[in-house]
């Protein structure tokens, strides 16, 4: 499985799965319209990018400095992997998302929502570092990393672009969260697969 994949399958299988990220944007969508819920998409890919930036900083320190802690490090992101992967596959409960309170605010106010609901979601972090750890060695040029940093930020915005969109109309709303429990299944599936081979793997 090559880099490029294994970063690919794994930042996917993030953006999508139902959590804070998702329950924001859908709220301020629903409560505030389209607009709203756009800023708060690029919130959330902005805030991707802090994670990416410390992971990366960390990551490359702990190569230089110690190959088996970085070999232990690695080892635990592919089991969180595999833990959310069950966790996932076994929820029950459908997302809530709290429509009532309706604070005010513009564009910017969606924005920062939208940045600070990623920035302090410790599942964003736990991922960015499994996905790094897993998939970026001692041969993985800078560039290349910021690569996959810049692709997660993507990710996020593209995904969530498309949840303010589904999610400012009532009618798409509904039909999306009929299907949540096969894709939590889905989900489950793919990433007890993934975090099970990433951790076999050399």
């Amino acid at each position: 499985m090559t880099e490029v994949v294994a970063v690919a399958l794994i930042t996917l299988l993030a953006v999508i799965s139902p959590g804070a990220d998702f329950a924001m944007v859908v709220r301020n969508s629903c409560l505030y319209g389209r607009t709203t819920g756009l800023f708060a998409a690029a919130g959330v890919s902005a805030g991707v990018l802090v994670h990416v930036t410390y992971t990366m900083l960390g990551v490359g320190l702990l190569i230089a400095s110690s190959t088996a802690l970085f070999t232990a490090i690695k080892l635990a992101g592919a089991a969180y992997l595999v833990y959310i992967g069950v966790r996932t596959f076994l929820a029950r409960s459908e997302l809530t998302v709290d429509l009532d309170a309706k604070p005010e605010f513009g564009p910017l106010g969606a924005l920062r929502s939208g940045f600070l609901t990623n920035v302090l979601n410790p599942k964003t972090t736990l991922f960015v570092v499994s996905a790094f750890t897993q998939v970026v060695g001692p041969d993985t040029a800078r560039w290349q990393q910021a690569g996959y940093g810049f692709f997660m930020s993507a990710a996020h915005l593209g995904w969530f672009t498309l949840v303010a969109l589904f999610f400012s109309d009532a009618r798409l709303r509904t039909a999306m969260l009929r299907r949540q429990k096969a894709l939590n299944r889905g989900i489950g599936t793919v990433l007890v697969g993934l975090g099970a081979t990433l951790g076999f793997a050399r």
